[in-house]
């Protein structure tokens, strides 16, 4: 059975719509809770892949959280190992950190849904392919990065320039939260309304989001689908060639 290594940050960022789709194509699923435990320290190389969620903190923040050095330690040895590596917001920027980028604090606050156009790399990304022209995707962030050095920019925003990336062929890196479901936006936007400060100051206008949920989601639900679906295909060739060539 291959097996998915999950770096999680806080309990309200979970895989999302990525759960599903990796647990149908058979992966056994192992979480480590940084919130719960940020002591813990896993062998990398024992698993096949590895996701970095979201989280509120900053990915230069080693002083409050000592945990994001070790992270940025493992992304690198999964890089190393040829493993597929998925970063997600705050997991993008940390990929983006562990390859030589830079964190930006507050450059690039997006909450809600916004306009990502791919770039003219990302127009024949085997992942983002899938997108049109322009698509409506969820954003929840206030950093973002700098591109590290041999990777590609596959797409941008109007206020965030670089929304996601490429380094080398299995290692992607989302500005973006395109593994949120309806549930999971209501829920962020429950969090943001009892005081999360970070969200609170930036003036959220709830009823706007929940309308623009109500007419972008299946949208994005049928684009998770497809990225994500692609994203975990081109997984299973991967290891296929691996075995191959270990013979």
């Amino acid at each position: 059975m291959r097996k998915l290594l999950v770096f999680q940050h806080v309990p309200f960022e979970p895989l999302g719509t990525l759960d599903g789709l990796f647990r149908q194509a058979g992966f056994r699923i192992r979480y480590v809770n940084f919130h719960r435990q940020a002591e813990t320290r896993v062998r990398v190389a024992r698993y096949h892949g590895l996701v970095v969620l979201g989280g509120p903190m900053a990915a230069d923040q080693f002083d409050r959280y000592p945990h994001l050095r070790y992270e940025q330690d493992a992304i690198r040895e999964a890089v190393r190992h040829n493993m597929p590596v998925l970063g997600i917001c705050l997991g993008a920027q940390l990929l983006a950190a562990s390859l030589g980028g830079s964190n930006l604090r507050g450059a690039a606050p997006e909450f809600g849904w916004c306009e990502v156009a791919p770039t003219a790399a990302g127009r024949v990304d085997p992942l983002l392919a899938h997108f049109g022209a322009a698509e409506q995707i969820f954003q929840w962030h206030s950093d973002a990065y700098t591109l590290p050095a041999g990777a590609t920019q596959l797409a941008r925003s109007a206020v965030c320039e670089q929304q996601a990336f490429r380094y080398g062929d299995y290692v992607y890196g989302f500005q973006f939260h395109l593994e949120v479901d309806r549930a999971l936006i209501l829920r962020w936007l429950g969090r943001a309304q009892r005081g999360a400060a970070s969200q609170r100051q930036h003036a959220l206008d709830a009823d706007e989001i929940v309308e623009e949920t109500h007419r972008y989601m299946r949208r994005s639900a049928n684009l998770s689908r497809m990225v994500f679906g692609e994203f975990i295909e081109r997984f299973f060739r991967w290891r296929r060639r691996l075995a191959l060539s270990s013979r």
